[in-house]
C-alpha cells in the first residue's frame, strides 16, 4: 500500500486551485439554474413531484432513505437526491430523511468493506496515496478522525464510506461519527433544495410572491452557509493537524 511519503507535494497553491473550482463549479450551477428557471416548467414539475410523495405518505419517506443508502452502497452520489429533499419534504423532514439515508449508507458500505470485499477495497485504498495517512490517524484517535474527515470531506462520501471498513474504528462509534459529521453538509443541501424550489415555483407563477418569505429564506441559506463553512474550516485545520492528508 502506498504511504504518505508517496503522495505529490501539496502547497497552497493547489488548495487554492480546489477552492477556485469549487466556486467555479457554485456558480456555473446557479447560472445554469436560472437559465432552466427562464426556459423550463420546473415549477410544475416539482408541484406534481410533491404531489407524487405527499400522496405516498410515510411509505414515500421509507422509499427514499433506503433508495439514498442503496445508491451510496452502489458509489452514487447523493448531491441530487439531497436537493430534492429539501424540495419535496422540505426542511426538517427533508434533513431526517437524508441523514438516515446517508447513514444507513454509511454503515452499509463499511460493512461490506470489513466482512465481504475487503480485498477489492484494498486494492481501490491502495491505488490512493491519503489512505494510509487517514489509516495511520485512525489507529492513534479513532472516532475522532471520522468525525473530522465528514466535516471536512478529504475523499468522496461513498468512497470514504468503504474506506473506514479497512481501519481498526469500531462499527458503533463509527456510524455515531459519521452521523454527527454528515449533518451540517446535510442541512446546507436540503436547505438549498428548499430555497431552489421556492424560487422556482416563483419564476413559474405555481406560488404567491411574498417577499419577506423569501428574505427570511435568503437569510437562513447564507447563515447556515457561513455556519457550515466555518465548521468545515476548523475541522480542516483540526484534521491537518493530525494527518498528513492534504485538509
Amino acid at each position: 500500500m502506498s504511504g504518505p511519503g508517496n503522495a505529490a507535494p501539496r502547497g497552497p497553491g493547489l488548495g487554492r486551485a480546489r477552492s477556485a473550482l469549487r466556486w467555479g463549479g457554485l456558480l456555473l450551477g446557479l447560472a445554469l439554474l436560472a437559465v432552466a428557471l427562464r426556459t423550463l416548467p420546473i415549477g410544475p414539475w416539482l408541484e406534481r413531484l410533491r404531489d407524487h410523495f405527499e400522496a405516498l405518505g410515510p411509505w414515500g419517506l421509507g422509499l427514499f432513505v433506503v433508495a439514498y443508502a442503496v445508491l451510496a452502497v452502489l458509489l452514487v452520489p447523493g448531491s441530487v437526491l439531497t436537493l430534492g429533499a429539501g424540495v419535496v419534504y422540505g426542511l426538517a423532514w427533508g434533513t431526517a430523511a437524508v441523514s438516515a439515508g446517508s447513514t444507513a449508507g454509511a454503515a452499509g458500505a463499511f460493512l461490506i468493506a470489513r466482512y465481504l470485499a475487503r480485498r477489492r477495497v484494498e486494492s481501490w485504498a491502495a491505488a490512493n496515496p491519503r489512505f494510509a495517512a487517514i489509516d495511520e490517524a485512525v489507529g492513534r484517535e479513532g472516532w475522532k478522525i471520522v468525525l473530522l474527515t465528514r466535516l471536512s470531506p478529504v475523499f468522496p462520501y461513498t468512497l470514504l464510506n468503504y474506506f473506514y471498513g479497512l481501519t481498526r474504528v469500531r462499527f458503533g462509534p463509527y456510524v455515531l461519527a459519521s452521523w454527527v459529521g454528515m449533518l451540517p453538509g446535510t442541512v446546507l443541501y436540503v436547505y438549498l433544495g428548499v430555497a431552489g424550489g421556492a424560487v422556482a415555483e416563483a419564476a413559474s407563477g405555481q406560488a404567491e410572491q411574498a417577499p419577506l418569505k423569501y428574505l427570511f429564506q435568503a437569510v437562513g441559506l447564507l447563515a447556515t452557509l457561513g455556519v457550515t463553512l466555518y465548521i468545515t474550516r476548523v475541522a480542516r485545520a483540526a484534521l491537518h493537524g493530525r494527518a498528513d492528508i492534504g485538509a
